[in-house]
């Protein structure tokens, strides 16, 4: 394991972006892996008449496994290493922040909240859409039913991760820290889809709605 880590940290010191690229599409892939698993336990044991004993044997889609590889790959990679990279160098060198102070940790983690992360989630409802096959209406009401769902509830957790992730973490090894939780996100946001037009989230669209009509009065 040791010699595993030291061979991850010479790749990231002579080739980060591709390191970083890899990583995250390796640990994307394990994660939709992950959350196929729970998803299909959690819809077994919700309805364990129903299933027929085919059904109750787990079969991975690779095809979502790949497609959930390659967001990681050509979105989280290399967005999220040129992001966290970026945001740190502007926090020091711009604001004259200094480094892990409660100022700069507080200011990165509101910045990662403000964008990348409702960035991040509508980039991913939307390629999973259509790369599943959906029309154009079909995301946008995908979108528009676990957008704001997803925001909200993560909204209360990774403001916590990421402030241990910005005061204890190197810059360099931020993205690896954000997608090993990303495993349990990704079984969070397939949970998320699973539930459909549930009854709890038509209390965000209702919330929303509420909000559109008060801006437009």
């Amino acid at each position: 394991m040791f010699k595993l880590w030291r061979w991850y940290q010479n790749c990231l010191s002579v080739h980060p972006v591709k390191t970083q690229v890899i990583s995250s599409g390796l640990i994307w892939g394990f994660g939709d892996i992950a959350a196929q698993t729970v998803t299909h336990a959690s819809s077994v044991k919700r309805n364990p008449n129903l299933a027929s004993e085919e059904e109750k044997e787990l079969h991975i889609n690779w095809r979502r496994v790949a497609t959930t590889s390659l967001f990681g790959m050509a979105f989280v990679g290399p967005v999220g290493h040129f992001w966290y990279e970026g945001l740190d160098r502007f926090l020091k060198v711009k604001l004259q922040y200094q480094p892990k102070s409660i100022r700069f940790v507080a200011t990165k983690v509101a910045l990662d909240g403000i964008i990348f992360g409702p960035v991040d989630l509508f980039v991913f409802f939307t390629y999973m859409g259509f790369a599943s096959g959906k029309t154009f209406n079909q995301v946008k009401d995908d979108v528009k039913r676990d957008f704001l769902p997803a925001l909200v509830l993560e909204g209360g957790i990774w403001p916590m991760v990421q402030v241990a992730n910005f005061r204890f973490i190197p810059v360099k090894y931020q993205l690896l820290y954000v997608n090993s939780f990303c495993l349990l996100d990704s079984c969070f946001l397939s949970w998320l889809e699973q539930q459909q037009d549930a009854a709890w989230k038509q209390w965000f669209k209702i919330l929303s709605s509420n909000e559109h009509k008060n801006k437009e009065d």
